[in-house]
């Protein structure tokens, strides 16, 4: 069948799991209208558009009749660092280890449609991975790679949920599979790991996931969340690590750029940014997301060592790293930080930022 010779195909390109399933309308506008109407995309504006093809690829591509999924796994999390207040270290989420996934698992499916044009001549094929509007975890679901958990990942009970997916469009007539059973069972492991109460079983509530508020979330991060941040400067695996599905089976690789030291992050300019991160899955933060991000785990470390590196941050070109460089010299208190956070009171442009200086003199 066509589904399998895809599917071994797949094998071959690094796609360990592939499923398909026939295109037609998902039955799920009435949630996703509901879930927009409550505000819950937050800055992700991008989402409220293109509706009709989010619940229908074929009204953008008549030609498609079908859709393949696939998964490309990534390697989970190293063990975190003991004391990464003592060390000033941040965490990153393991799918940013390496070069930015949009590429690499792009590259492999173009290496995959190269093959497939050549057992399936004439047939037509546009890939996605993690762009335009395809609600790939219900597409997932469809073609049999796993099931939709109470985080909100397509878990699979062998492979759990560190993977990528990626689909193909196709013009192929691939026959439907059974839907996968969802075996969280009474688990609610991943709600109670989640610190900022982001997670209902089976939705979020994107405005409280540390993952949205460290990368896709563009403005100051709210106040009340900046605590429960805790380390987390880039994503979060909380969620991911507490699920049973996910075997516990980590090892070290990874684990300096995965948990970075933090005062070099906050004095890095734009080329330095571009250098280090910009083939990464971290440059979507872009510089002033991240150093916002550094300001706030250094405040949250409660470590005076950090004073130095969050005063420097205090002249940076961007208001917004200014404005959480203060609320974090604020929260760490002491005569330096104290002295630093009114004299950039007294020529601080930026209304913003010159707020969080009063209130972290306050």
């Amino acid at each position: 069948m066509a589904t399998e010779r895809i599917a071994a195909e797949a094998r071959e390109c690094g796609f360990p799991l592939a499923g398909a399933a026939p295109l037609g309308v998902l039955e799920r506008a009435p949630f996703v209208e509901r879930w927009l109407a409550e505000g819950r995309a937050g800055e992700m504006g991008y989402l409220a558009r293109r509706m009709a093809e989010r619940m229908d690829p074929r009204t953008a591509f008549p030609w498609a009749r079908s859709i393949v999924s696939l998964a490309y796994p990534y390697r989970p999390p190293p063990r975190p660092a003991g004391d990464w207040r003592a060390e000033l270290r941040g965490r990153i989420a393991a799918y940013a280890l390496g070069t930015d996934y949009h590429e690499l698992v792009g590259e492999l499916l173009e290496r995959l449609i190269a093959r497939l044009d050549d057992v399936f001549p004439g047939a037509r094929f546009r890939r996605y991975v993690d762009t335009g509007p395809v609600l790939e975890r219900e597409w997932g679901a469809r073609a049999g790679l796993g099931w939709i958990g109470k985080n909100t990942l397509v878990l699979h009970r062998t492979a759990g949920s560190y993977f990528f997916l990626a689909e193909l469009l196709t013009d192929l007539a691939l026959d439907a599979v059974p839907l996968p059973a969802d075996h969280c069972g009474t688990c609610t492991r991943c709600i109670t790991a989640c610190p900022t109460g982001a997670l209902d079983a089976y939705a979020m509530d994107p405005r409280r996931c540390i993952s949205y508020l460290t990368i896709e979330h563009r403005s100051a991060i709210p106040v009340p969340l900046r605590p429960q941040l805790d380390n987390w400067v880039f994503g979060c695996d909380l969620c991911q690590e507490a699920c049973p599905w996910n075997r516990d089976e980590r090892d070290a690789a990874g684990f300096e750029e995965l948990s970075p030291r933090l005062p070099p992050l906050l004095a890095l300019d734009a080329a330095g940014f571009q250098a280090r991160f910009g083939r990464t899955a971290v440059a979507r933060a872009k510089r002033r997301g991240l150093l916002r991000n550094v300001a706030v785990v250094l405040g949250n470390s409660r470590n005076r060592d950090a004073v130095p590196a969050l005063v420097g941050a205090l002249g940076d070109v961007e208001p917004l790293v200014r404005g959480h460089a203060a609320w974090a010299l604020g929260r760490l208190g002491g005569a330096p930080a104290r002295r630093a956070l009114e004299r950039a009171r007294a020529g601080e442009p930026d209304t913003d930022a010159a707020a969080e200086i009063e209130a972290a003199l306050g």
